[in-house]
């Protein structure tokens, strides 16, 4: 294990470098990324959800032509073909209406794409969404079949997105990846999956720890210890050098000198700097991962561009972030108080990712 309390200096120049041209970016704030929430309701129950989903909901659906109109008066401020449109939940696929969606998309020359379990992702389903341009999807693989199907509360969950993956593989104009949020009951479980996935025809391989929130805030057995956390980096590390299927860690946090050697890019946080969402109640927000209250408007209130280019103070200026555990810490510089979904509606640290990989 590397000594990941002190950067070496070749990675603090690095992160130096990209800190400065992080600033720029955060000073135009382009929308690269729309997420929309579609729906709240889901077809399996996982112990993790971060929203509390349910197969059916008192929160009704939000109608397409509510977020077509927004979507509208986006345009004008954009470029369509530089914002990719992601359309999640709950999940997306319990709507009958989605291939309408993407193509009125389509239409309007955005790329789309989806977040899914794949549990209703048929070939005929997924053909008929190819048809209506999608060009983007990730499937949700959490462990082998019982692991799986244990933290999705649905004993054939991992048998049907196995074959959706499978369909998906052999459309080679699709940009797709799996996602697998590691707990301590899937960790042993990796090398196995990654064969699995590998097998399936998976390139690229995306891992998350779950963070508490939602129904995951009462699971403390699901966040992973100091020894388990370093040893998924490790993990990581070990598979990209491999070269057989593209891993990475995801956004969560700043890694010490893990960074820029479990995923492609440095931490920063694009909530609210180049990623934005329509929440299923009109609510805009940054990362659909934020489940705190810090809404910008409301599209049944306010115009998007408007909130857009004049609100999202809290995210691009995160000096707010520095006080209890982040007012006295050396790496606040790079990380800027962690990824916002990692803060209460008080604005309080939940975790951190480096403290977690540093402490003894």
């Amino acid at each position: 294990m590397k000594n990941n309390r002190h950067l070496t200096l070749r990675r603090r120049l690095a992160l130096e470098s990209f800190r400065l041209k992080w600033k720029i970016a955060v000073e135009k704030h382009e929308l690269r990324t729309l997420f929309w929430e579609s729906t709240q309701r889901c077809n399996v129950h996982c112990l993790h959800c971060g929203s509390d989903c349910k197969a059916s909901t008192d929160i009704p659906d939000m109608p397409a032509e509510d977020f077509l109109k927004v979507v509208d008066t986006i345009t004008p401020h954009v470029d369509p073909h530089k914002v990719l449109i992601i359309i999640s939940g709950g999940e997306p696929l319990v709507r009958g209406d989605l291939e309408k969606v993407g193509r009125e998309l389509y239409r309007r020359e955005y790329p789309w794409g989806i977040v899914t379990n794949g549990f209703a992702l048929t070939d005929s389903r997924l053909q008929s969404l190819r048809r209506a341009g999608l060009r983007s999807i990730a499937v949700s693989i959490d462990g082998l079949a019982d692991t799986h199907n244990w933290l999705r509360g649905q004993s054939l969950s991992f048998e049907k997105a196995m074959h959706a993956i499978e369909h998906i593989s052999l459309c080679p104009e699709l940009v797709w990846d799996t996602i697998t949020c590691v707990n301590k009951r899937n960790l042993t479980q990796l090398p196995q999956l990654k064969e699995e996935l590998i097998k399936r025809g998976v390139k690229k391989w995306r891992l998350f720890t779950i963070f508490p929130m939602g129904r995951a805030a009462g699971q403390p057995d699901l966040q992973l210890s100091h020894e388990e956390y370093l040893h998924l980096m490790e993990f990581i590390k070990d598979v990209r050098s491999e070269g057989r299927i593209k891993a990475s860690y995801c956004c969560e946090g700043f890694l010490g000198n893990y960074e820029g050697e479990v995923r492609d890019y440095f931490y920063h946080c694009t909530a609210g700097v180049s990623t934005a969402s329509i929440l299923i109640d009109g609510s805009i927000s940054a990362c659909g991962s934020i489940r705190s209250d810090f809404h910008q408007g409301n599209i049944y209130e306010d115009d998007f561009m408007t909130v857009w280019n004049n609100g999202f103070k809290q995210y691009r200026d995160r000096t707010w972030m520095k006080k209890d555990e982040c007012a006295d810490c050396k790496m606040w510089r790079y990380c800027e108080g962690n990824g916002m979904h990692l803060r209460d509606n008080n604005g309080s640290l939940l975790r951190c990712n480096y403290h977690e990989l540093t402490r003894k």
